[in-house]
């Protein structure tokens, strides 16, 4: 598919930023678990925060491609950043969608500039893949909401300074699901300890425990009863998010590969110059580029009047089991090596087995897609 020259220039940007700033650090970052800051600033200063804000409040309201195209790009510098950077702008595409005139103007003027980060407070320890199972309740009194619960797999959970938070405003009623934009620092909001996880170990993962806190009513973005329709809507982009990760991903397992195959020698030659290292190379290569096509077709489309749900599901399914190939088959080619720290391509193949998990799991994707194929 052939760019425009302006987003030839952002992708070109963001490169140059994954292979200067990002991937330097990655390693560092994911021995240690902590999340790179100064990685963090860099992407402010370039207004990657912004994406999903209007431009009357600061931000660069970009088109899905151009979102897709920076996911894809960040990612091939690091996973755990590209998902930082996507989730803190599902929160500002939440305030930015759902938000009132003073709920915008209260949270998106700061959140351009990635300070506050957002978290998005969905999933809980009981639901997971059915969020209508929820159990977190906001019950009202008075002119606020008194909530109580606890929500699970919080990506920027520590980090955070601004939680998009669904709760049920009636414990019996799973369709009186709602949205809340919280501050991380309202009192009875604790935060649990961050995951020990595979991968995406640079990310930080915790819980998040709402304890009688008290949420204004005018921090509510939707009507009571509309936030788990609003969340879908919401996550159809994140899913295009997500695939265009998984994307770059895999094309920095497929670069790494080609780099070291031609470099290795075995039996008097490059290993690339055997058969079965160049037929893997070649699927390789197919299945980066299959994702990344299905991925820019549902990029393009989430800016027409309906949210692309299937598109983005087979754009997600795809490019994530993809990533998963891609990244085993990269550590295959390095042998012994790819099994060591030594090579990124380990972690890259930790990495990747998230993405078939998180903002819906390879199964939910598939059955998205059949619903819509089925009628």
């Amino acid at each position: 598919m052939e760019l425009s020259s302006e987003a030839a220039a952002i992708r070109e940007t963001v490169r140059e930023f994954a292979l200067e700033e990002i991937r330097p650090t990655a390693r560092s970052a994911d021995e240690t678990g902590q999340f790179p800051e100064a990685v963090w600033n860099g992407l402010a200063e370039l207004e990657l925060t912004a994406m999903t804000v209007p431009e009357e409040y600061g931000g660069l309201d970009v088109d899905g491609l151009t979102y897709a195209l920076v996911n894809e790009w960040v990612a091939y510098g690091q996973l755990a950043v590209a998902t930082a950077l996507s989730v803190h702008c599902l929160a500002t595409s939440c305030i930015a969608v759902f938000g009132d005139d003073a709920q915008r103007e209260r949270w998106l003027p700061e959140m351009v500039d990635g300070r506050p980060v957002g978290a998005f407070a969905l999933s809980e320890p009981d639901a997971g893949s059915n969020p209508a199972e929820m159990s977190t309740e906001a019950r009202r009194v008075g002119d606020d909401y008194v909530v109580n619960g606890t929500k699970q797999w919080i990506t920027n959970g520590e980090r955070s300074g601004v939680v998009i938070l669904f709760a049920k405003t009636d414990s019996d009623d799973p369709s009186s699901i709602t949205q809340f934009v919280v501050p991380k620092d309202v009192d009875g909001l604790s935060v649990g300890a961050p995951e020990s996880k595979l991968g995406l170990r640079a990310s930080d993962t915790t819980t998040l425990v709402f304890d009688d806190v008290r949420v204004p009513a005018a921090n509510r973005l939707t009507p009571e009863g509309e936030g788990l329709s609003a969340a879908l809507s919401i996550l159809t982009g994140g899913r295009v998010g997500i695939a265009a990760q998984s994307v770059g991903l895999a094309q920095s397992a497929l670069d790494l590969a080609t780099d070291y195959a031609q470099q290795r020698e075995q039996f008097g030659e490059p290993i690339a110059e055997i058969q079965t290292i160049r037929h893997k190379l070649a699927e390789m290569r197919t299945n980066v580029q299959a994702g990344r096509l299905l991925t820019y077709d549902a990029a393009n489309a989430l800016d027409g009047d309906e949210p692309p749900a299937a598109a983005a599901s087979m754009a997600k399914y795809f490019a994530s089991e993809a990533a998963m190939d891609v990244t085993n088959e990269a550590v295959q080619i390095h042998g012994g090596y790819g099994y060591t720290t030594e090579y990124p391509v380990e972690r890259l193949y930790r990495d990747a087995r998230v993405t078939t998990i998180y903002e819906g799991t390879t199964e939910i994707q598939k059955e998205i897609v059949a619903r819509d194929l089925l009628g």
